[in-house]
């Protein structure tokens, strides 16, 4: 069993392509790429963290591009792993019902929280893993008085249209520290 995060799929949300500047020509064409992507890195077995706005069940006030009546369920039935959800702020009215806003977990030997919008990042812990932003940026230290913290966007516009697994994110995090030379000052604070 492989564990995998991703974020802001917008399934059903044809205004996302040209809010976020996504590389498709349609709404089928942009569901169908993120499910293929999905399915070709996850597995059955696998757990997939979805950190927030997973898909767009219906319209708002009738306007067109702003979804289609498919219930989240619909869409889980086509995309291998069991995943988690954490609430964005375009799941309130998708159907998926979750009740998780964030979460911590231990992975790595580092205690990560998970939330949708980075402004919701938790400073106590190693990492945050973000999603909201879309394309505006990868990796971004946070700083509130006298505490720091980093927050990875997971988000789809930023990783392929697909979900990306620790290492990968791990990976990405340390060459950022390096070219920022930031040395790991949130492990060694949390120490003293």
């Amino acid at each position: 069993m492989n564990f995998w995060f991703t974020s802001d799929y917008h399934i059903n949300h044809a205004n996302i392509i040209k809010y976020c500047n996504r590389p498709f020509t349609s709404l089928k064409q942009m569901n169908d790429t993120i499910i293929t992507n999905h399915n070709s890195r996850v597995k059955e077995d696998d757990v997939v963290f979805h950190i927030g706005d997973f898909c767009f069940k219906n319209s708002k006030n009738g306007k067109a591009g702003e979804g289609v009546p498919v219930k989240s369920s619909e869409i889980e039935k086509q995309l291998n792993g069991k995943i988690i959800h954490i609430k964005g702020n375009h799941d309130k009215n998708n159907s998926t019902k979750t009740i998780i806003h964030n979460c911590k977990i231990s992975f790595g030997g580092k205690i990560i929280n998970l939330v949708h919008n980075p402004e919701h990042c938790n400073y106590d812990v190693d990492i945050n893993f973000t999603g909201h932003v879309h394309e505006k940026w990868e990796i971004e230290r946070f700083r509130k008085e006298y505490k720091i913290t980093d927050c990875i966007n997971v988000g789809v516009d930023v990783w392929n249209f697909m979900p990306v697994s620790f290492d990968e994110i791990i990976s990405r995090y340390s060459k950022w520290k390096k070219s920022k030379g930031i040395l790991d000052e949130i492990g060694i604070r949390r120490r003293r």
